[in-house]
Order: structure tokens, then C-alpha cells, then sequence
């Protein structure tokens, strides 16, 4: 295999060259999407350099508390995004969705580092952050997807659900069904992608490291990893989340509030 080909500030110049004909073309277009393309632009260009600097000092280190701390940050900034799609004004929502993201990605890393990858550290930043940015990615859609569809089926199904609860059905059977659709709705996007992977879409991971020289095969048995993992940690999460986000309707005598 050829070796890497880095790129440089002027490659990186005409990759923003991309974003500055689509600017162009939003605004030929009156599509009123500049100001939206150029922030995004920004913002991308600025987080990224900075992860990378701190990922860089982080990887130099290999300090199991700075690693942690980082994953920590991760989770934190994804319950918030999380809690902000689902909705603001439900209560205790933020600590509900954190706790459930960090146990997704505790179980879900636990069980990649220490039953398939095993590095000779488990706190092996080179291993341990970009699995669990793309786990924690990959499960704070789904749980919002899932969390935000329950939220909103339970405020637009009010009286089916007091029916059944004057029928003597508890709370989480008389939002059974809304809950599993939440969680297929969650689902969904993981799902359709592990459909139709190699056949219509190349994954970022994959197509990544057969860009950096590494064997396709070996670059296939890390991306069915990926995979896996993503949707299994995708459906721990929704079932935290909407086993969570449901309680939030009800008092302690079971009654929609």
C-alpha cells in the first residue's frame, strides 16, 4: 500500500473552495442558506482544529483521567444537544439523559475494549476516544429521535391514555406501544445504513483508513465493529431514554400529568 498522502494548508485552502462555490451557488440560487453555510463552515473548521490539538496532547500524554475527562466532556455536550431536542420543559430530563449515555458507553466500550480489541492499556487514547465519540454520536440521535417521538405521541395522546388508565392500566402499559414506535423510530436511521453499507454508501471510518494506507479487509472488520457497536449502544440508549422520558408524565399516583 502506498503511504499516507498528508495534506497541507493549500489543500486545505481548496477544500474550502468547496464551501465557498456552495455559498456561491446558495446565493445565485436565493436559497438564503450563506449565513448558515458559512457559520457551519467556521464552526467546523475551528472544533475540529482544536480537538485535534487537544487530541494530540491527550494521545502524547496517555493520562487515564485526561481521557476520561474527555469522554465526560463528550457525553455532557451530547445530553445537552439531547435534552434540547426532546424538550426543554420536562423536568430532571438532563441528569436522566446523562446517566443513560454514560451507562451506554460504558457497557458498550467495556465490552469492545476488554472482549475484542484489548490494547495493552484499556485507557489506550487512540482506541478509547474515537470509539466513544462515534458511539456517543451514533446513540445521542437515536435517543433524541426516540425520546422526542414518545414525548410529543404522549402530548398529542392524552385521552387514549387516561383511558386506559381508567381501565387500570399502569403508566408504561398504557404507553407501550408509543414507546416501541419511539424506539424503532430511533432505530431507523442505524438500521437503513447497515442495509445497504458497501452496496450505495461507504462509511467515514472505512473509506478513512483505506485513505491512510490500511488494508480494505482489515479496514472491513473495523467498520462491522463500528456498526455493531453503534446499534447496539443506539438500542440501550432509546430504552433508557424512553423508559425515562415516559415517568416524566406521571406522578407517583400514576396519573398523566
Amino acid at each position: 500500500m502506498d503511504n499516507l498522502i498528508e495534506l497541507g494548508y493549500l489543500d486545505l485552502a481548496f477544500a474550502l473552495g468547496l464551501m465557498a462555490i456552495a455559498i456561491g451557488l446558495s446565493s445565485w440560487e436565493k436559497l438564503g442558506l450563506e449565513n448558515q453555510l458559512f457559520f457551519a463552515t467556521v464552526r467546523s473548521l475551528f472544533q475540529l482544529t482544536v480537538v485535534g490539538y487537544l487530541l494530540e496532547f491527550v494521545f502524547a500524554i496517555e493520562n487515564p483521567f485526561l481521557v476520561l475527562a474527555a469522554i465526560a466532556t463528550m457525553i455532557t455536550i451530547a445530553a445537552i444537544v439531547t435534552r434540547n431536542r426532546i424538550g426543554k420543559k420536562l423536568q430532571r430530563l438532563l441528569p436522566l439523559i446523562w446517566g443513560s449515555l454514560v451507562l451506554t458507553t460504558a457497557i458498550t466500550l467495556g465490552y469492545l475494549i476488554f472482549f475484542i480489541i484489548q490494547p495493552q492499556l484499556w485507557y489506550e487514547p487512540q482506541y478509547l476516544i474515537p470509539l466513544a465519540g462515534m458511539i456517543i454520536g451514533n446513540a445521542m440521535n437515536g435517543a433524541a429521535i426516540a425520546g422526542e417521538r414518545l414525548a410529543s405521541t404522549i402530548n398529542n395522546s392524552q385521552i387514549e391514555i387516561e383511558t386506559y388508565l381508567s381501565l387500570g392500566a399502569k403508566p408504561q402499559q398504557a404507553i407501550a406501544n408509543y414507546r416501541r414506535e419511539a424506539i424503532r423510530a430511533g432505530l431507523i436511521p442505524t438500521l437503513n445504513q447497515m442495509m445497504v453499507v458497501g452496496l450505495v454508501s461507504l462509511p467515514g471510518m472505512f473509506t478513512g483508513q483505506v485513505l491512510s494506507g490500511i488494508d480494505p479487509l482489515n479496514a472491513v472488520s473495523y467498520q462491522l465493529l463500528i456498526l455493531f457497536a453503534i446499534a447496539f449502544a443506539n438500542l440501550i440508549a432509546t430504552l433508557f431514554i424512553t423508559n425515562g422520558v415516559y415517568r416524566q408524565f406521571f406522578n407517583h399516583y400514576h396519573q398523566l400529568i
